[in-house]
């Protein structure tokens, strides 16, 4: 059902705990590129909470990617909108994802930002295959993943020449 008219997106957001999450606790209400505030939220939760074990950080990614199928397409369906631009929490999970694949360091939490962000404004295939063909929260959450999945597997694979290379 989508929004009633005269209604406003932060007023939906903000005062209906279905989309709390989805919306990046409001990152996905900034004017411009939610998607990178989103990403940007995970990275500083990610140096907000002490180093984890890589088990537990893929568990939280894993469970985060469940929650998020659900979350995201109930929140999709209440603004009447597939994959609104202001649901981030796709990125923040695959974000965080992302960061499992480097050594805990600034300059590898920036390459894998950047490489996840390329790679989800990109959207080479299956990625956009994914955002294109799959509906509801699976839809939005699973091109994301893949984002992800290609992101990390550039960035490990510049940390393994790096480490080989000394």
């Amino acid at each position: 059902m989508p929004l009633p008219s005269g209604h406003s997106l932060s007023r939906e957001v903000l005062h209906h705990p279905v989309h709390w999450l989805p919306f990046g606790l409001g990152a996905g209400l900034l004017p411009w590129a939610p998607g990178t505030w989103g990403s940007l939220l995970a990275v500083a939760l990610y140096w907000a909470l002490p180093p984890l074990d890589l088990r537990l950080h893929l568990g939280l990614a894993a469970g985060g990617f469940v929650l998020g199928v659900w979350l995201c397409g109930l929140s999709a369906r209440r603004l009447g909108v597939h994959d609104h631009p202001g649901i981030v929490l796709d990125e923040i999970v695959a974000m965080w994802a992302t960061l499992a694949a480097v050594p805990r360091g600034a300059l590898w939490s920036a390459l894998a930002f950047l490489a996840f962000r390329v790679m989800d404004i990109w959207k080479p295939w299956p990625i956009r295959e994914a955002d294109h063909r799959i509906p509801g929260g699976l839809g939005i959450m699973l091109d994301d993943a893949l984002a992800a999945a290609f992101a990390a597997a550039v960035v490990s694979s510049l940390w393994k020449l790096s480490a080989y290379l000394h």
